[in-house]
């Protein structure tokens, strides 16, 4: 729905910095669901978006609010876990997109590299590349009207408090690099580029804490050159071999979207609105189907189709969809009600995945079954006569398992793994707070059946990680 955003709208989307006697925004756009932040530099009435989402609309009221024209999108590179609005922006303002010529895009575009300057009124926008988390990725330093530099955009390449992972191309894009040569292009990158820069220049991210897209991430949403400078482990003095060797270590999980995300990126996505309202809200579901449950467990638990994921509604519910499911899978959704659907749809369409809804369903109306209850007290007397599964990630189960003969599958890989789990007892599904076990047993109750399984659910806040 088209509206005129507030003051009070703006605080929430993100944060406006007012500079050069109210005449320069800049207005930050944090998506906390996958940790993103895109931005609006506006200048007497011309405003140029960095990394927008996938849905252009916020850009569209804030020009609104302004009185001001969008002219240009600029993309720090191919982004791997969202699908970006570029297109779409470009196709209904007539703004130009502008990418590095390293990313060989598909879409109508200007080159934007070294030495390339965008002049927004009086200021100007002066591309830096900056490989290391992509090949194709830049940096965007903002020049104010007395010639003095302000402000980078970093995009993926620098965070506060980390610098972007180096590992996701190895094989998603067109151009692919080995994570070892991306790391050591980040070396250099950092080196010899942004620590050359003055030290009160501001800094904005692409990502914030919960990013897949590094590792150490910061609360904080902006930065300055100086603060990096002393507190990010990344531009601390090393040499090359040490910062590769350090930068590879302990990244997290790669989701099985983030390669399709890359390449829809290149091409340019359709049209948000038309891809989320086009799905139908009227089907049988097939027998056998994929389904996507994204009710509260104590709703699922009740009754849900059989075989059926208990995805619920969260703040990383898109993460784990394009997690678990490949970009290639089709399912049907199933809501509470439509308000819940309409969420779990636009969520689904932030990654690209509105394209594999066969419908979204808030009824479950047919051959539904039940969820068997755990008996708490008798699993924690006796907790080796059960199975027990530990959906958590890599990364943690390494810091220490919290049952000492639980077998470690995490939750993106447990779908390919399910012939990993002995049927001899009761299978119980564990994870660091909840929400992850939800889905994992819901996977293992769909494809075992000979022994009950239970989620230990909320309930394994009651134990401690043994070393």
């Amino acid at each position: 729905m088209n509206r005129l955003i507030g003051y009070a709208d703006l605080a929430n989307s993100g944060q406006t910095l007012i500079f050069a006697a109210n005449i320069m925004f800049i207005n930050q756009f944090y998506d906390k669901g996958l940790a993103h932040a895109s931005y609006a530099v506006i200048r007497a009435g011309k405003m140029i978006v960095i990394d927008p989402a996938r849905d252009p609309q916020p850009y569209y009221d804030l020009a609104t609010l302004h009185e001001a024209d969008i002219v240009g999108v600029i993309e720090t590179h191919l982004h791997a876990d969202f699908v970006s609005s570029h297109l779409e922006i470009h196709q209904t303002t007539g703004a130009t997109v502008y990418v590095s010529k390293v990313a060989h895009v598909d879409y109508p575009h200007e080159t934007f590299d070294d030495g390339d300057v965008i002049s927004l009124v009086d200021i100007k926008l002066k591309a830096i590349n900056t490989p290391g988390h992509s090949p194709d990725s830049i940096c965007i330093l903002v020049e104010d009207e007395n010639g003095r530099d302000t402000t980078i955009f970093t995009g993926d390449t620098l965070f506060v408090g980390d610098v972007g992972r180096p590992d996701l191309r190895e094989t998603a894009g067109n151009v692919t690099a080995k994570k070892e040569e991306l790391a050591k292009q980040m070396y250099h990158s950092t080196r010899e580029k942004l620590m050359k820069l003055t030290t009160d220049v501001v800094v904005y991210p692409a990502h914030g804490p919960g990013s897949l897209c590094g590792k150490n991430m910061s609360p904080d949403l902006q930065s300055t050159i100086g603060r990096e400078l002393r507190e990010n482990y990344a531009l601390q003095l090393m040499d090359e071999l040490k910062f590769v060797n350090l930068l590879i270590a302990d990244q997290p999980f790669v989701p099985r979207y983030f390669g399709f995300d890359v390449e829809t990126n290149k091409a340019g996505a359709s049209a948000f609105n038309a891809g989320v309202e086009g799905i139908t809200h009227t089907a049988t579901i097939e027998k056998g189907a994929l389904v996507i449950d994204n009710r509260p467990k104590k709703d699922f638990v009740q009754g849900h189709i059989k075989g059926a994921i208990n995805l619920q509604d969260g703040e990383k519910f898109e993460t784990w969809l394009g997690s678990i499911l490949n970009a290639d899978e089709q399912f049907y959704l199933i809501g509470a009600d439509r308000e819940a659907l309409d969420i779990a749809i636009k969520k689904a369409a932030k990654i690209g995945y509105e394209k594999n809804i066969k419908a979204a369903l808030n009824n479950v109306d047919g051959q539904t079954q039940t969820s068997p209850e755990l008996n708490f007290e008798d699993f924690k007397e006796n907790p080796d006569n059960y199975t027990i599964i530990d959906v958590r990630n890599h990364s943690e189960i390494a810091k220490g398992k919290l049952f000492k003969n639980a077998i470690p599958i995490p939750l993106p890989e447990l779908r390919d793994r399910l012939n990993e789990i002995p049927t001899g007892k009761p299978i119980v599904v564990h994870c660091a707070a909840g929400y992850r076990s939800a889905a994992g047993s819901s996977i293992i109750e769909g494809a075992i059946t000979q022994v009950p399984v239970y989620d230990l659910s909320e309930r394994i806040n009651g134990f401690a990680v043994k070393k």
